[in-house]
């Protein structure tokens, strides 16, 4: 009876675990949905401005006072890293903070070294990893629960102004970007400075504009409201990998617990049929033991 008990714990357990799952499955669903919605409408937006700014920007060779594009020795060096603020979303945040540990190992070591590596952790899960390895100069979790324009804008902008004023000398941002809702690809990309395009690709993608006011006064208008709409743009494709990567892992955990449920009521079958067996050959046995 004793294993027949032990069974039914587990059994019982398994279900509570299987319902939390479930439960956790649909409500990721729902908000996968609705990021997924919107990384698929920001996006044509923010190739076509892209694209805008790739067409005007060999005015950048023009003006001389545009120094979101100036290149310099990467002695400061700061990384965005995009991770989530909960966790059970597979190796959603654990790819992240190798990915980030193996960015600094292969490109930045000397800096590490210096102490001139510092981290804008986006999400909760990144910054308790990596706080303990690289010194954390901003960190926002209330972002990511809901995603404003103005408020991802601040963030951009405060890194913009830190690199004009040279304070930093490059900026990159490491995050997962949205492929579907089993594919995350993770993904480095240099924010600042900006590499402008080759020729080749200018030329392959020019079109003809009329400007007003000129060339380079829209260039430099353009170029940091472009910016802040692609860390907008980054930001919403992580929040739509990590709702991509939970609902995904909730669905391989509620299909695993499933299966052992069915293998555990297997088990506790078997175990009281040999159960009751047993009970009736020691009924059998004492019957045959009082007639004689």
């Amino acid at each position: 009876m004793g294993n027949l008990k032990e069974i039914r714990t587990r059994i019982s357990s398994v279900e509570s675990t299987e319902k939390v799952t479930s439960a956790m499955k649909l409500v990721s669903a729902a908000k996968f949905r609705r990021s997924q919605q919107a990384i698929i409408n920001l996006r044509p937006y923010s190739s076509k401005l892209s694209e805008i700014m790739s067409d005007i920007s060999d005015a950048a060779n023009s003006v001389e006072d545009m120094p979101l594009f100036a290149k310099r020795e990467p002695n400061n060096v700061v990384i965005i890293v995009l991770t989530s603020n909960k966790g059970l979303c597979g190796g959603f945040n654990s790819s992240i903070v190798k990915e980030t540990n193996k960015l600094v190992k292969e490109q930045y070591a000397k800096q590490h070294e210096a102490g001139n590596v510092q981290l804008v952790c986006i999400g909760k899960k990144g910054k308790e990893q990596l706080e303990k390895t690289f010194p954390v100069m901003l960190s926002n979790e209330h972002i990511l629960d809901q995603p404003d324009f103005s408020d991802v804008a601040a963030v951009a902008e405060d890194l913009m102004t830190k690199f004009a004023k040279k304070e930093v000398d490059r900026v990159v941002v490491v995050y997962n970007q949205f492929v579907n809702a089993a594919t995350q690809k993770v993904t480095v990309e240099q924010f600042l400075p900006i590499v402008p395009q080759s020729s080749t690709e200018r030329n392959n993608l020019k079109n003809d504009y009329i400007f007003e006011p000129s060339k380079e006064e829209l260039f430099r208008s353009l170029t940091p409201r472009i910016l802040k709409l692609q860390f907008y743009k980054i930001l919403i494709d992580s929040i739509a990998s990590e709702h991509g990567a939970r609902m995904t892992s909730m669905s391989k955990a509620t299909d695993n617990a499933n299966e052992m449920l069915k293998e555990l009521r297997i088990k506790y079958n078997n175990a009281r049929q040999s159960a009751i067996t047993n009970e009736l050959i020691e009924i059998v046995s004492g019957a045959e033991a009082l007639n004689n």
